[in-house]
């Protein structure tokens, strides 16, 4: 397991912490890394660009002049693709570009960048972040002292905490190239796009229980029983429709003489009539 010393905001060390070998010691997938990005920017995309057809531009839906004999083209409508104003062809039209990437591989994508960030050395792990006031100067003398800021130029920072965590929250939301989020709240992008990574100890324990593959294959396990309770369900509806489609037919028949019975004496005589014809004429 690889282990990684324990800072405090004033960059001393205050002991050490062993993460995860599952999480934190996963194999760079290059490949893997950049699907999950493709899929992250292609959900945030909006979709609303679009272009006017000739049935949404305006103007004349006349014939402008005669179809010969004028020496000019021919023309049917004024909103052709052809004649400048007219509408578009094939332009773009408003679509939902995202897609559904499977869970365990965008759960996989991070953890190899949390990994690779951390063989990198940009990853801090700080035993506590926490101000006194909601004040920008603390906030950026903590990155300083972190050796976040150096010669005046600041390094892309990704801040991980619990977003209750008010007076970071405040402190950091002026600040240029910084973004905090909690744990839950970690995608692939951001931890590509910022150079640095600074996790609390309460973090680094909530993102080792979300994407531990065992810890995965213990929720699935908890969500088994109410998969089956719901097959189980889907399976009595099924039975309990078969059971009244063959009382269905088994009623059909009783249905159909007690019907037959109550049939006027008229009509009974005229369906006879034919049978005794051809026994009569039998005899």
């Amino acid at each position: 397991m690889p282990t990684v010393k324990v800072r405090n905001l004033k960059n001393k060390e205050v002991g050490d912490i062993q993460l995860s070998d599952a999480v934190f010691g996963a194999e760079l997938n290059e490949s893997l890394i950049h699907a999950a990005v493709m899929n992250y920017r292609a959900n945030g995309r909006q979709g609303t660009s679009a272009t006017k057809t000739r049935g949404n531009v305006s103007g004349s839906g006349r014939k402008l002049w005669k179809q010969k004999g004028t020496g000019r083209a021919r023309i049917a409508s004024l909103r052709s693709p052809l004649w400048k104003g007219g509408g578009n062809v094939h332009g773009p039209q408003p679509r939902d570009w995202s897609y559904q990437m499977p869970k365990k591989m965008r759960r996989g994508a991070l953890r190899s960048a949390l990994s690779e960030r951390l063989r990198e050395g940009n990853l801090i792990v700080v035993d506590e972040i926490g101000f006194a006031a909601p004040k920008t100067k603390d906030f950026l003398a903590a990155l300083a002292s972190l050796g976040l800021i150096e010669n005046a130029k600041r390094a892309k920072t990704l801040i991980v905490d619990s977003l209750d965590n008010a007076n970071l929250v405040l402190s950091s939301r002026n600040v240029e190239k910084t973004k905090v989020t909690n744990s839950f709240g970690l995608n692939i992008y951001d931890i590509i796009y910022h150079e640095k990574l600074v996790i609390s100890k309460a973090a680094i324990e909530e993102i080792v229980s979300l994407l531990d593959p065992k810890s995965e294959g213990a929720a699935e396990q908890a969500e088994a029983p109410a998969k089956a309770k719901k097959a189980a369900l889907a399976a009595g509806d099924a039975k309990t429709a078969k059971k009244k489609a063959e009382k269905a037919d088994v009623e059909a028949p009783a249905k159909e003489k007690k019907a037959a019975a109550k049939k006027p004496a008229k009509e009974i005589v005229e369906e006879a009539a034919p049978a005794a014809e051809e026994a009569s004429e039998n005899e």
